[in-house]
């Protein structure tokens, strides 16, 4: 590509709101392109996808649409080959999947498992898993997580119907669940992890949902808010806890102890990434500013500094680590959107 010969290492987006979601493309030929959600503390906001534009190596906004409450979150489908539509999906107070197309995204399907319709409980994160893009997960602030079953549907005539379905749907935790995680472990289709309010790590397998298994507890009970499995070895998972300024390793073969802490940050972490390609680095970013890349693969002996440290101008309350272009990490802070490269 191009850019290579710029040797350019960051290249810089300004929205018109603040940026809270945001994530890669995964689509080949879709490179350097990502969705960004708007933050706006009021029912309309917004989603915009843009792009780098090559010859100018400037961000363009491709187009923008309407999003009822902020998204939560915001993942591509997990396509590496591109034979499947272009879809996007967002977490909000519904699982609402997008199909993109050059000109305009379209509302393919609103996933809502509440039959009483006085009733929404938003969803506070979700997961698209990618060995089968068919299959998505959501959590819940009513304790539940929901498995979904995506139908991308027969062409008829020129258009494909997307169609969703509940699979399965769980009460996972005893407090509200805040992220939930696919693990590539077993296949990559059965099992995942949610965290939650009541501090705990857990991990489900959809072939045995009579049982759940605690791999973690916060020591003192804090609320988990986020969860990350690592990409090439799916024995590791990382967490952190509500307010705090670490993130947790943990090792599923030794549950209730972490194997190690990453503890530089100087206020409370906000994003966690895995690399996709290498199992023994990850990406964290918070509220000071902070993006900082550690190499574990020391593990179990402490791990004391990160080996990469980048600087944004405001409170970085996102991380992206991109999956099909592996030296390449997003940042989000303020109504900026970053990539760097690693």
């Amino acid at each position: 590509m191009s850019l290579h010969g710029k040797r350019k290492e960051i290249y810089k987006y300004e929205a018109p709101w603040t940026v809270y979601a945001m994530n890669w493309s995964v689509r080949p030929d879709k490179r350097f392109r990502l969705a960004l959600g708007s933050f706006v503390e009021e029912y309309n906001n917004k989603v915009q996808i843009v792009s780098l534009e090559e010859e100018s190596s400037e961000f363009l906004c491709r187009n923008t649409f309407e999003h009822p409450y902020p998204t939560t979150k915001i993942v591509w489908i997990p396509d590496t080959k591109g034979v499947y539509p272009d879809l996007l999906a967002t977490g909000g107070d519904y699982l609402r999947i997008w199909r993109v197309s050059d000109t305009e995204t379209r509302l393919e399907c609103l996933l809502n498992n509440n039959k009483n319709s006085d009733f929404c409980a938003p969803l506070t994160s979700f997961d698209w898993n990618e060995v089968d893009p068919n299959l998505l997960g959501t959590s819940s602030i009513d304790t539940t997580c929901t498995i979904w079953g995506l139908e991308t549907g027969q062409v008829l005539g020129r258009v494909n119907l997307v169609s969703g379905h509940v699979k399965t749907q769980l009460i996972a935790h005893d407090k509200e669940v805040y992220d939930i995680s696919f693990s590539r472990a077993g296949g990559g289709r059965d099992m995942f992890a949610s965290v939650g309010a009541d501090g705990s790590v857990r991990m489900f397998d959809l072939r045995h949902l009579e049982h759940s298994t605690i791999i973690y507890e916060d020591p003192q009970h804090h609320p988990l808010l986020r969860l990350c499995w690592n990409k090439q070895d799916p024995n590791y998972l990382a967490t952190t806890a509500m307010d705090s300024m670490e993130v947790v390793i943990l090792d599923v073969r030794v549950p209730c102890t972490p194997v190690a802490r990453l503890n530089n940050h100087r206020a409370c972490v906000n994003g966690i990434a895995w690399a996709p390609h290498s199992s023994c680095h990850i990406c964290t970013s918070a509220e000071d500013h902070q993006a900082l890349i550690w190499d574990i693969q020391q593990m179990p002996r402490a791990i004391e500094d990160p080996i990469l440290a980048y600087t944004a101008e405001g409170e970085i309350n996102n991380v992206q680590w991109a999956s099909t272009q592996p030296d390449w990490i997003a940042i989000c802070y303020n109504n900026c959107l970053e990539i760097l490269r690693v």
